[in-house]
């Protein structure tokens, strides 16, 4: 894959606001159960839930779904990964789950116990993101165990003990609530499952929560998805990340080529079975999936690496076997 695939992109209508909302609605005059109008339109609601990080593309998405069905009402809340799996998705409530790593165990569970079925789907590739103070001169770079040791159970307290040079001040941390997909994955692939997660830290589900945290305090310190530090790059400054291959910045480009590791990370939507049996939410999975290389919105607009074709097609085939299992 080109290094400079994306450089020439714009940010066409930057989605500046998206990665702090809690949820968004598209279009406006409904029907509380999908139909095929007379006339070939689409009416209907649909629900989604979960992932902050995975919000700003499924948003993006929405409205532009919503310029040609303007009869379909989308409703899209931003509750983390977790919490939209247990409390909405699961349950029953919701049609789609976003989600910033895959389904767990437990979650499956739930899912099975509700008679809830799904498919996993792609949506895109995160470079997850670390973020300082712009005036945080002393550091531009961690390590792996650098990083863990600021996050763990056990965390340090202070910089000078993340670094014998960085300055003697207390860390003020913000990051993902323990419903969040992105917490999880943090765990998992920064500090490990046995280190855990500090509790010493603002949690929440915003990233303009954790931004402006960080913005607010010189020795803070955040972690949240590419797309809203792509869209706001100057109120945070983003660190460099050091896997032992040396430093490598947070981009598109090194999120592509697979060398910002290990924080480069696969996006997921979970539609429902039932919901498929629906004519218009089968329609918008299916315009979601093809917008998924759709370059200008997933990389332009909000800023992850689309999906390249080969996924696509086989996303695509993955969802017309689960339409017309649904709707046989």
């Amino acid at each position: 894959m080109p290094t400079n695939r994306f450089s020439d992109l714009t940010r066409r209508n930057a989605l500046k606001t998206l990665g702090g909302a809690a949820a968004v609605a598209a279009a406006g005059c409904t029907q509380t159960s999908g139909t095929e109008q007379g006339d070939g339109s689409l009416s209907g609601d649909i629900n989604i839930a979960g992932s902050s990080t995975v919000f700003p593309l499924m948003s993006a998405v929405a409205e532009e779904f919503s310029e040609d069905h303007p009869d379909v009402n989308i409703d899209i809340s931003s509750t983390g990964s977790g919490g939209g799996f247990a409390n909405h998705f699961c349950p029953g409530n919701t049609d789609f789950n976003n989600a910033s790593r895959p389904i767990k165990g437990e979650e499956e569970e739930l899912c099975a116990d509700n008679d809830v079925d799904y498919i996993e789907l792609i949506a895109a590739t995160d470079a997850l993101t670390v973020v300082v103070n712009p005036e945080a001169d002393f550091v531009d770079c961690l390590t792996i165990e650098e990083l863990a040791s600021i996050w763990e159970s056990d965390a340090v307290e202070t910089w000078d003990e993340v670094r014998e040079e960085f300055p003697n001040e207390e860390i003020e941390r913000y990051g993902a609530a323990d419903t969040s997909g992105t917490y999880d994955y943090f765990i998992e692939n920064v500090q490990g499952a046995e280190a855990g997660h500090t509790d010493d830290y603002q949690a929440t589900e915003r990233d303009d929560t954790i931004a402006q945290g960080v913005a607010g305090s010189e020795y803070a310190i955040g972690y949240f998805g590419f797309s809203y530090y792509y869209n706001n790059p100057d109120e945070v400054k983003a660190l460099g990340i050091d896997n032992g291959d040396g430093c490598v910045e947070p981009s598109l480009e090194t999120a592509a080529s697979g060398e910002y590791q290990p924080l480069s990370r696969p996006l997921f939507t979970y539609p429902a079975m039932s919901a498929l049996e629906k004519d218009h939410v089968a329609e918008f999975a299916r315009f979601f999936v093809e917008q998924t290389t759709n370059e200008d919105l997933v990389a332009g607009d909000v800023g992850y690496v689309p999906a390249t074709e080969d996924v696509k097609e086989a996303q695509m085939q993955k969802l017309e076997s689960a339409i017309e299992e649904a709707q046989s």
